[in-house]
């Protein structure tokens, strides 16, 4: 099976004296989930950045199919101004709209709304809605469940795993009852 993302010898930090990432390799497949743990501040959402070429590894490379990505805070995740449905409509094609807003358990009517005037945890499913209609071959998931209550957050994740038979996971969380649930395997950084 083709690798998705292939990341060799990766070797990062802000400045040359410490360094978040030493020689860390990874690889993912279609249909596989890798969780990444680690404490605040050990470069979880830097490697995301690496991963999405917003930032340059200073030794390694990175091979990687195209992302979408679940940010940890919605709101910072789309513009003010625009409805939710515009915002979706850039970036992807609403044809399966409906299909998904039922697995999600998101209301249609909320997607003709700007953003402040949905709550974190609707703002959070919709920011997932529109990742996984971008079709993505990875989801880039940075604590992705953080706004969402306990049974909401085991919906939305059975409703992910559903789809793991078109893309690949990589799961950035602090919560390890959650990485030990779905992941079939756990990075700490």
């Amino acid at each position: 099976m083709q690798n998705l993302l292939e990341i060799e010898k990766l070797s990062f930090g802000y400045t040359k004296e410490k360094l978040l990432f030493q020689n860390l390799s990874l690889t993912l497949k279609r249909g596989e989930i890798k969780a990444i743990v680690g404490e605040s501040g050990a470069g979880k959402s830097t490697l995301f950045e690496l991963i999405l070429g917003n930032l340059k590894p200073q030794e390694g490379s990175i091979k990687v199919a195209r992302c979408s990505e679940v940010f940890q805070d919605p709101y910072s995740s789309f513009h003010p101004s625009y409805t939710l449905k515009n915002q979706i409509a850039d970036v992807a094609s609403l044809d399966e709209l409906e299909k998904y807003l039922k697995l999600i358990n998101l209301d249609a009517n909320l997607l003709t709304k700007l953003p402040h005037e949905l709550s974190g945890g609707e703002l959070q499913r919709a920011s997932m809605l529109r990742a996984i209609v971008m079709k993505p071959d990875i989801l880039l998931l940075d604590e992705p469940t953080s706004a969402l209550d306990n049974v909401i957050q085991l919906e939305v994740m059975e409703m992910l795993i559903a789809h793991l038979d078109s893309m690949a996971m990589l799961l950035i969380t602090h919560d390890i009852d959650l990485a030990k649930w779905c992941a079939d395997e756990i990075i700490k950084i």
